[in-house]
Parts: structure tokens; C-alpha cells; sequence
């Protein structure tokens, strides 16, 4: 036992960068578990206070805001880390400031495009998703929502590749304690549904408006004074920009569209008590596979640092460890809810919820996959290859969306949790052996170079 800890303690002295990524992940770690405890806890006493159906009105409303405002406005994390990122690795402040002047002004601006764009679909979401005219306001008091995050994408990916995680999770406890503390008192106090979609509202505002402020106090520290006067001419290429920018917004799109817009499909293919199921399979899932999520966001800096250095080995040691690290939290909690799930699930939420369990487990082993060859499309994001990521997740979400006419009305929500877990299972193992063979090759490359 001793001389495994001595190993493991000199594998952290000598990898540095699996040491910063641990790092960086414990920060994201310990805000995440800590809000996936209470993100269960509100589930909880969210579902017990509201019931099936409407429990799944929250999920039809809440994802419908989410998802228009992702058509409509640009993502430009991915974009930051990856620009950002490199200018910064080769000193370039000044282009930097520029890198980041662009993000904002692109994100702040179709935001506002997204939010007129809601308030015009919100009666087709009411009529035709949620199936009950009387959603309509609800769905237009959620769309503030999409006016408070306006450049927060932007805003956390400069709180990342800067490296002030500690920061993004001190914003994560104080996001899901809020909305915890809101969630108990509508239950205490026997509130409804909008007091319940308000208390969802508060801490979506708190998690957009943070990250903007304290990546505004934070950038004078690593950009030239003043950046935010720099000419968008230092930019690289606007073919090229405009190429990722727009690979990267279309796949997470289509991501959004087959994978993370669950309980619409559900919602138009079935009915509101479907939808309570649905959501809450997914509200089990969804935090059972969040201890990895803070390394999709630690690790992928990394890899564009390695691929920028040309450390091939540096960078196959490093997806191979958190790989292993992914899929031994993965696999216990597989094993557990295998075991207890059905019983956790009447515990906490009552016997009306326990027929979710089948489309927990299937969705379970769907998640699981991708959980742990999570670092899949940040790999090619890396090497500045948004495209593929989008032919795979596409080709993948035409076969889905096509296979739900078929499946989800004779199946239910089983059929759709089958249809999501092969999804993932066949995109997330096309994007890993694209990108290692692309890493493959760019190690070959500088050999023969030598």
C-alpha cells in the first residue's frame, strides 16, 4: 500500500500537467458534488411539491427556453479557448484582446436576436410542446433568462483558460445554494408552479451575470491595458474564425437538438406525464455523470496547449489517465443504481415516479459511454477541427430524430431513451477514433520531420 501511494505521489511530482488538471477538476470537483447534492435535493421536493405532470411542464418550459436561446445565439466558449488560449500560450496580448472583444460582441448580440426570436415562438411552444396555452407566460418570464447570460459563455471561458476555476466554482456553490434554498421554501410554503419556475429563473440570472463580472475584473491581469480598444484587424483570418465559430454553434446545435432536448421530443410525441417521467430520469442521470464534467472543462485547455507544443506524449498520457479516472466513477455508478435505483427513486420521490427506472438504467448506459471518453470532441476542437465533430453529430441526429416517429409513440419514453443512449454511444465512439488518429498522424508528421 505504501509504495502505491509512492507512486502515485511521484506521477503528481513529475506530470504537471495531470497535477494542474486535478487540480483545476478539484476546484470544479467539490462545487459540482456539492450541486449535485442539491440539485437532487430540489428534484426532490420540486417533484413532490408539483406532482408528474406538472413537474414535466417546468422541464417542457425551462428546456424550451434553453434550446431556442442555443439556435439562435453563438456559443463562443469553445471559441475562446481555443483562440484565446493560443495567443495567450504564444504572448500575443494584444490579439488576445481582440480574441475576446469579438466573442463578446458576437454573443451579447445574437442573445438579443435569440430573445425577440423566443417571445415570437413561445405561443407555438405553449400550443404545440407543453400542449396548454396557459405555459405562454411562464415561457416568456423564463426568456429573461436569456438576456442575463448574454456574454457568459464568453465570460466563463476566459475564467478558464486565465485558470481561475476556483472562481467559476465559488459561482457554481452560490448558484445551487440559492436555488436549492428557493426550491425548499416554495415546498415549506406550499408554493406553485411559478413560484417554482422563478426560483429555476434567479439562479440561471446568478450564473450569467457572475462569470461577466469577475471576467471583466480579471482581464486586466493577463490582456494589455485598455483591450477592449483593440482592433478587431489583429484577428487571424475571418474565413477562419467564421469556419469554427460557425462548425462549433451547428454541432452543438445538433447536439442540443438530438441529445439535449429531451423532454420537448417527449412533450410533442407524448403528453405532460411523460414529460415528469423523462425529466426526472434525467434529472437522476444528468448529476450522477456531473463529478466529469468539470474535466471536459479542465482537461480541454490542456489539450490545446499539448497540440499547440506539439507534446504528443504529453497529451496521449493525459487523455489516458483521465480516462481511466472517468470510467472507474462511471462504472460504480452503474453498479449502484443497478442495484438500488428503483428503491432510491420511490424513497425519495414516491411510487408515482418509480416507472422511470427503465429509462433511467437505459439512459444510464448511454451517458456512461460518453461519460467516459468525455474529452471526444474537445480533442478535435483542439485541433481547430470544428467540422468533423459536425458531420458526426449530425449524420447520428438525422438517424435519431428520424427513428423517434417510429419508436417513441409505440415505446414511450423507453424508446426515446434508447434511441438518445445510441446516439451517444455511436457519436462519442466516431469522434475518439477520429481524433486519436488525427493525434496519430500529427506525431508521425513531426518524426518524419526530424
Amino acid at each position: 500500500m505504501n509504495s502505491l501511494f509512492a507512486r502515485i505521489r511521484k506521477l503528481l511530482v513529475e506530470d504537471h500537467i495531470l497535477t494542474r488538471v486535478l487540480k483545476n477538476t478539484g476546484y470544479l470537483f467539490s462545487s459540482t458534488s456539492f450541486g449535485l447534492l442539491l440539485s437532487l435535493v430540489q428534484s426532490v421536493f420540486a417533484a413532490r411539491l408539483l406532482g408528474v405532470a406538472a413537474f414535466g411542464l417546468v422541464g417542457i418550459i425551462t428546456s424550451f427556453v434553453s434550446n431556442v436561446n442555443r439556435v439562435f445565439s453563438f456559443r463562443m466558449g469553445e471559441f475562446i479557448i481555443r483562440y484565446l488560449g493560443k495567443e495567450l500560450t504564444e504572448n500575443n496580448r494584444q490579439k488576445a484582446g481582440a480574441v475576446v472583444k469579438v466573442a463578446m460582441l458576437t454573443e451579447g448580440f445574437t442573445s438579443v436576436v435569440a430573445f425577440f426570436v423566443l417571445l415570437l415562438l413561445a405561443p407555438l411552444g405553449a400550443k404545440y410542446i407543453a400542449k396548454d396555452m396557459q405555459a405562454l407566460p411562464m415561457i416568456q418570464l423564463f426568456a429573461v433568462s436569456i438576456l442575463a447570460n448574454m456574454v457568459s459563455e464568453t465570460s466563463i471561458g476566459v475564467l478558464q483558460i486565465t485558470n481561475h476555476f476556483r472562481t467559476q466554482a465559488m459561482i457554481n456553490v452560490i448558484q445551487s445554494v440559492v436555488t436549492a434554498l428557493l426550491i425548499l421554501l416554495a415546498y415549506l410554503l406550499h408554493g406553485g408552479i411559478i413560484f417554482v419556475l422563478s426560483a429555476y429563473l434567479v439562479g440561471k440570472i446568478l450564473l450569467g451575470i457572475s462569470p461577466a463580472i469577475l471576467a471583466f475584473y480579471y482581464l486586466p491581469r493577463h490582456l494589455q491595458p485598455g483591450w477592449w480598444k483593440t482592433p478587431l484587424s489583429l484577428l487571424p483570418p475571418f474565413k477562419e474564425l467564421a469556419h469554427f465559430t460557425l462548425s462549433t454553434n451547428l454541432s452543438g446545435t445538433v447536439k442540443m437538438i438530438a441529445s439535449e432536448s429531451e423532454p420537448l421530443w417527449v412533450g410533442f410525441f407524448l403528453d405532460q406525464q411523460s414529460v415528469g417521467l423523462y425529466k426526472l430520469a434525467l434529472s437522476i442521470v444528468n448529476p450522477l455523470m456531473m463529478p466529469i464534467t468539470p474535466f471536459v472543462t479542465t482537461t480541454y485547455p490542456e489539450m490545446t496547449r499539448s497540440i499547440v507544443s506539439r507534446a504528443w506524449a504529453q497529451l496521449r498520457r493525459l487523455l489516458r489517465r483521465v480516462t481511466l479516472i472517468s470510467a472507474s466513477w462511471t462504472g460504480l455508478v452503474l453498479l449502484v443504481m443497478l442495484i438500488a435505483g428503483r428503491w432510491l427513486i420511490q424513497l425519495f420521490y414516491g411510487a408515482a415516479f418509480v416507472p422511470a427506472f427503465p429509462a433511467t438504467m437505459v439512459l444510464l448506459l448511454g451517458f456512461g459511454f460518453a461519460n467516459v471518453f468525455f474529452w471526444n470532441r474537445s480533442l478535435l476542437l483542439s485541433f481547430g477541427q470544428a467540422n468533423i465533430p459536425l458531420y458526426v453529430l449530425f449524420s447520428a441526429a438525422l438517424v435519431k430524430i428520424a427513428l423517434a416517429f417510429w419508436v417513441v409513440p409505440r415505446w414511450g419514453i423507453v424508446g426515446e431513451s434508447a434511441l438518445l443512449s445510441a446516439y451517444l454511444i455511436i457519436s462519442t465512439a466516431l469522434l475518439v477514433f477520429i481524433g486519436l488518429r488525427k493525434a496519430r498522424q500529427g506525431e508521425k508528421a513531426d518524426l518524419k520531420g526530424e
